[in-house]
């Protein structure tokens, strides 16, 4: 065989070997969704990113003004630890245990009456903003959030996120070396992903299945909780007259009003199983 050909069939079977591996590495960075059983792309050690979570986190405290109303901060974690309890107990019924260790759990509540929001980080760190308070506007409304939110942590959606944003962002670059080569870039995309921006392209139908997941979860939790869930339903009606005019679905990281309360609904039954044992 002439050197030519030698050197393509070279080539050939080095290609075919790194398209075997990398297919390989992907199946085997793919973990499993609670409830879902959906397959995620998870490419970043969970040290690692929940390191950076706790960070963050800390970041955010110190720049913002945490209420001292008392009652409400109270209402918030109370709140917060019967979701989380819950959720570990969710984890453990399915052979998880492992996991329950990963999350430090922590719930603030930020004074600003103008941010209608709540975000969960990895590891378990949640913050809730005074601005959603009045639309929560008790105990239950709250649940359906935190149990949003904290559905968000124990999917592991922080890392499927983060691992398709560094994919699309920074070409694959790991966690670790994106920190050390690229540091306020890094960060800046890692606030993006748990914060409140929109983005229009690779991320969005990702963000949208990572809605539509928490919706289901988060039910559930509530429900295992002792809040009633039936009460999302009215809470998600609230939420949707405070919004201005929406962008079409396909443009947006949240699913349209109708189709959210739509889901929510048939995910009732099941989530009304675990709150009647709850009341046992």
């Amino acid at each position: 065989m002439k050197p030519a050909g030698l050197r393509r069939k070279l080539f050939f079977r080095i290609f075919a070997l790194s398209v075997v591996m990398t297919i390989a590495f992907f199946l085997f960075s793919c973990a499993e969704v609670p409830v879902t059983q959906r397959k995620g792309l998870h490419l970043v050690p969970k040290s690692e990113l929940i390191s950076l979570s706790f960070q963050q986190y800390e970041e955010v405290l110190k720049k913002s003004k945490l209420s001292t109303d008392q009652k409400k901060v109270q209402m918030v974690r109370s709140v917060g630890e019967r979701i989380a309890k819950a959720s570990e107990a969710f984890l453990q019924d399915a052979g998880r245990d492992q996991q329950v260790k990963e999350y430090k759990w922590e719930f603030n509540l930020i004074e600003d009456d103008k941010t209608i929001n709540a975000w969960a980080m990895p590891g378990g760190k949640v913050a809730v903003y005074t601005g959603i308070l009045p639309i929560t506007q008790d105990e239950t409304g709250l649940a359906v959030v935190l149990g949003h939110e904290v559905a968000h942590a124990i999917a592991d959606h922080g890392n499927e996120r983060m691992s398709h944003a560094l994919l699309a962002n920074m070409g694959g670059m790991a966690l670790s070396v994106a920190l050390s080569q690229k540091p306020q870039k890094t960060r800046e995309l890692f606030m993006t992903i748990f914060g409140v921006g929109a983005n229009v392209g690779l991320l969005l139908p990702y963000s949208r299945l990572h809605e539509n997941e928490a919706d289901q979860i988060g039910l559930m939790l509530m429900a295992r909780s002792g809040y009633d869930p039936r009460q999302a339903v009215p809470f998600w009606e609230r939420m949707n007259q405070t919004e201005e005019k929406r962008p079409p679905e396909f443009l947006s990281t949240h699913p349209a009003p109708a189709s959210r309360i739509a889901s929510i609904k048939a995910y009732i039954p099941e989530a009304m199983s675990y709150y009647q044992r709850s009341l046992k």
